[in-house]
């Protein structure tokens, strides 16, 4: 009989984060849901249709008492924690001129202080529980493969430290039995594309066509159950950076 879990996963209200969730409580694990929007939460929540298996915590990922706050929620409501999936973050095209300092402040902390601060207060619970633990952490492979027409230094700055702090932590972590990844997507359908034309952010990847976040949940889970597997950032681009459909 396998050990039920309990997972972590920031930014869970919408795209990424909400279908890993959905797939977390799917295969009997619980599951602790973060976002900004308390009602776009409570609906997630809602919709998981296990609240003996679901907790949630409103609050900017970007603070470090939300991680605080969804560590005590998942000790509370489940004696512990056994892995973090930091999906939470921001994506938006600006040209490197036109970045205010305001807008690579957000990016810095929305993306990378909430990555950072969060994963801090979880391995001090992993590290106090002593059994080891998964996580699993959000890039994109647009930081090894940019593209000139999407202007996005400032949050590519911030993603590309994600990629940094994964094998770092790897390295510092594995004495604790942590084992730290990342998930690197390519263009996935999400409330992030808005509008954007599906065909052509498809026809980038050699499969030609956008990735779907159940293609990214799969992804994730790998990563937090591969028990030899750490320190690695994998694509899930659709052969985005193995070459171009045409």
């Amino acid at each position: 009989m396998s050990t039920i879990k309990t997972v972590i996963v920031t930014g869970s209200s919408s795209g990424i984060g909400r279908d890993v969730a959905r797939a977390v409580v799917a295969r009997g694990d619980n599951v602790v849901l973060n976002g900004r929007d308390e009602a776009k939460l409570a609906a997630v929540a809602a919709e998981l249709g296990a609240p003996e298996r679901t907790a949630t915590v409103v609050g900017d990922i970007g603070s470090p008492a939300t991680g605080s706050a969804l560590v005590a929620a998942a000790v509370e409501r489940f004696g512990g924690v056994d892995v973090l999936v930091n999906n939470a973050g921001t994506f938006a095209a600006t040209p490197f001129t036109e970045v205010t300092e305001e807008e690579l402040t957000g990016y810095l902390d929305g993306n990378l202080k909430g990555t950072y601060f969060t994963t801090q207060a979880v391995v001090r619970q992993l590290r106090a529980q002593g059994r080891g633990g998964s996580i699993v952490n959000i890039g994109t492979v647009l930081v090894t493969h940019p593209i000139a027409a999407i202007p996005a230094s400032a949050p590519l700055a911030s993603k590309g430290a994600i990629h940094a702090l994964t094998t770092s932590l790897a390295a510092e972590l594995a004495v604790d039995r942590i084992r730290v990844n990342a998930v690197a997507p390519g263009f996935v359908r999400t409330p992030l594309l808005q509008d954007a034309n599906a065909e052509v952010f498809g026809g980038f990847a050699l499969l030609e066509r956008l990735g779907e976040v159940t293609e990214t949940t799969a992804a994730v889970l790998y990563l937090a159950d591969a028990e030899f597997v750490t320190g690695h950032i994998l694509p899930v681009d659709g052969g985005f950076i193995s070459g171009r459909a045409a």
